[in-house]
């Protein structure tokens, strides 16, 4: 067991979409209303389909009172730690003290350099954050002039501050075993995500950054230790549901030592869920862990409680592990004066298309039956209606996921530290398989989603209310063209692993087959939702 102690936080990743620009902001504000304590943006400045990080995170900052926001992580080759540190004091002291400091060596060298920034060597890219950190905390500290004879960052008599309301926290993304070491060296915190660090990897991580706080004389408590989540695909974590993560969640405190969790998410109710529902029951699982660690003094130091047991214990259980609750179903009747308004809200399709192809005729979609105004749903009927959504919201994180992989296959520019440990360069060919595992899974968990909903919800819905069957019969027409979609995404990417005659030269096919399945995907599920939310609240799954 390396639990470090630390209180737990939770918090969200909000993509800043440039086409629509309020949605991050206004997310932000869903993520404090739901209890959040963290709030960040990924930080690509040579993306123009992101908004700037910084200006998100100042307008984030502005509508909420209370919550923590920061850059998940800041691009340092394109933000240089003296102008990084005077942003970053700057919002602290204007929000109050909410800002901390997600701090990433480089990647997507080609975008970078096409920007005016340095191409760099891991070697290089380890010595400029050293050297970073070294310039953020000495203009932090506000006080005199600072002369630092760094080969990347030298400053020559620059002058302080302005200091911080609070000692911001620099938290590396870190993935190379060289800059673990350093991050226990320098840093307040790593901050490793799914895809590159999966759960297997986290203890092995772990131990080299207690490494090089201990090499630094530093206690590694000092260190806290985050997480961005990738839920849903095979693969991903945390697994299933949000019922499902908090005993995944606690697993990785009492026995890894990670004490914040990151969600990328957007959609206010699946926030409310992770704010609400699941940060709650894994604080009260990991303190009934360490409660039982604490009174297991006159045992061996490895009788520490399983997991399974810490469940048990925090549901007030004895003897074995209680089983886990069962998802509540809704009654056979509900009477329409009870409960309340509906509340599980559809989410939008985007506004701007990505492809020029299209896979239906989006202005003549069938419609079911209005809602009536006057029913009222139990919380427990609208369960389904939130389930449907956050599953959703699980694909669409997974799709940005995959979008993201495939532009580094198709520059070519996986960072060597953080795709592969040690290893000092990629092939494109090893990018490719990179880009075919994940394909993979997120393609069979997408077929296994729709496969679920055509053979036991549709038909439910169908024997439910007849007047549901032309939108049915839609929506399974749609997840017909979708996989053929799918095919066609996995047929670009086996002639490019392949590697035929022009394959790395003609990027298009591929990049117009993932586009087509984005508008093809994010249009049908904002159109299941707009009709399926209330028939599921009114009729249930069948499940």
């Amino acid at each position: 067991m390396t639990d470090y102690g630390h209180d737990l936080l939770f918090g969200a990743v909000m993509v800043p979409a440039s086409g629509r620009p309020h949605d991050a902001v206004a997310s932000a504000r869903s993520a404090e209303r739901a209890g959040l304590d963290l709030v960040s943006v990924p930080d690509h400045p040579y993306r123009p389909e992101f908004l700037d990080a910084w200006t998100v995170l100042a307008s984030m900052a502005a509508v909420t009172s209370r919550i923590r926001v920061f850059p998940n992580v800041a691009n340092l080759p394109l933000r240089p730690p003296a102008a990084l540190a005077r942003a970053a004091a700057s919002l602290d002291l204007l929000s109050g003290g909410r800002v901390e400091l997600g701090l990433g060596a480089g990647a997507y060298w080609d975008d970078i350099a096409a920007e005016g920034g340095p191409r760099r060597t891991p070697g290089e890219a380890l010595a400029a954050t050293r050297e970073a950190v070294g310039v953020l905390r000495a203009l932090w500290s506000g006080r005199g002039r600072v002369r630092s004879d760094g080969k990347h960052y030298a400053l020559d008599g620059a002058a302080a501050g302005p200091a911080p309301v609070h000692g911001i926290s620099v938290w590396i993304g870190a993935v190379g075993p060289r800059m673990l070491r350093l991050t226990g060296e320098l840093a307040d915190g790593w901050l490793p995500s799914v895809p590159h660090v999966p759960p297997a990897r986290l203890a092995a991580g772990q131990r080299l950054v207690d490494e090089g706080a201990a090499a630094a004389g530093r206690e590694p408590q000092a260190v806290r230790r985050l997480y961005n989540l990738s839920p849903g695909a095979e693969g991903g974590f945390p697994r299933g549901g949000p019922h499902d993560w908090p005993e995944q969640l606690a697993a990785l405190t009492v026995e890894v030592g990670t004490s914040a969790y990151l969600l990328p998410a957007h959609h206010p109710e699946l926030l409310r869920v992770f704010g609400e529902e699941v940060a709650p029951a894994t604080r009260a699982l990991v303190a009934a862990a360490r409660e039982r660690a604490a009174g297991a003094t006159t045992r061996s130091t490895g009788a520490v409680a399983s997991v399974a047991s810490v469940a048990s214990v925090a549901s007030g259980a004895s003897g074995p592990a209680a089983a886990p609750h069962p998802r509540q179903r809704p009654a056979a009747v509900d009477g329409a004066a009870a409960g309340r308004p509906l509340f599980v809200e559809p989410t939008p399709a985007p506004a701007e298309w990505l492809s020029e192809e299209r896979l239906w005729d989006e202005e003549h979609r069938p419609t079911g039956p209005a809602p009536d105004p006057q029913r009222r749903y139990s919380r427990a009927r609208q369960a389904p209606a939130r389930n449907l959504v956050a599953a959703h919201d699980q694909l669409r994180a997974d799709l940005a996921r995959l979008r993201e992989i495939v532009d580094e296959v198709l520059a070519e520019t996986l960072d060597p530290g953080a795709a592969r440990s040690g290893l000092q360069e990629l092939s494109l060919r090893q990018n490719s398989w990179t880009l075919g595992a994940y394909c993979a899974s997120y393609c069979r968990i997408t077929t296994v989603h729709h496969t679920r909903e055509d053979q036991d919800l549709f038909p439910h819905l169908r024997r439910g209310d007849a007047r549901l069957a032309p939108v049915l019969d839609r929506l399974t027409e749609e997840h017909h063209a979708i996989h053929g979609v799918i095919e066609r995404v996995d047929r670009e990417l086996v002639a490019r692993i392949g590697g035929g005659p022009g394959a790395a030269a003609r990027p298009e096919g591929l990049r117009a087959a993932v586009d087509l399945l984005t508008d093809a995907l994010l249009s049908h599920l904002a159109y299941e939702e707009r009709e399926l939310i209330e028939p599921m609240a009114r009729l249930g799954t069948g499940w």
